[in-house]
């Protein structure tokens, strides 16, 4: 092993524990905690029925990591999915899915994006989720209504964080 790629090993091995030995167990403190998805899940339920729609809304953290999810008895099997990727789109591009379908028409700026990250969902219904400081902290994203019920029923659960 020559001396350059031993520094290089030792660096990588520093930079390792380090960076283990310091974040082993932490989280980012502009996470969305248990009690926050809940928060949002309950409040766009209510939205949901007080509104007469059956829906499924998913809740994920920082990492697009499904954090909380409901299935509103009776509501679309086929909703589960695009639920849990309208939360997922809306956070991995910090964009209301709505507004980053925009952008996805044929002659787009990121036409067929859609198709990347496992399948993204690019139509209303997919919001960020802020903290009052306004950083984003996860996302959610509704499925089950029209496009529009989708979109109030995430907003109203998006709003509830900083409310």
């Amino acid at each position: 092993m020559t001396l350059l790629t031993q520094v290089k090993f030792c660096v990588i091995a520093l930079t390792l524990t380090v960076l283990l030995s310091n974040k082993a167990n932490a989280q980012s403190t502009t996470d969305i905690t248990h009690d926050e998805a809940f928060k949002a899940l309950l409040a766009a339920k209510k939205k949901a029925e007080d509104s007469n729609v059956l829906v499924n809304i998913a809740v994920v953290d920082a990492g697009a990591n499904l954090k909380a999810f409901i299935r509103m008895d009776e509501s679309f099997l086929g909703s589960i999915d695009v639920a849990i990727k309208k939360a997922k789109t809306a956070r991995y591009f910090n964009i209301d899915t709505g507004e980053l379908g925009e952008l996805t028409q044929p002659g787009g700026i990121i036409y067929n994006i859609e198709h990347s990250n496992g399948g993204l969902v690019t139509f209303p219904g997919g919001i960020p989720i802020k903290n009052k400081e306004g950083k984003i902290i996860g996302a959610i994203g509704v499925s089950g209504g029209t496009i529009e019920e989708d979109r109030t029923i995430a907003s109203v659960g998006a709003a509830s964080i900083i409310n």
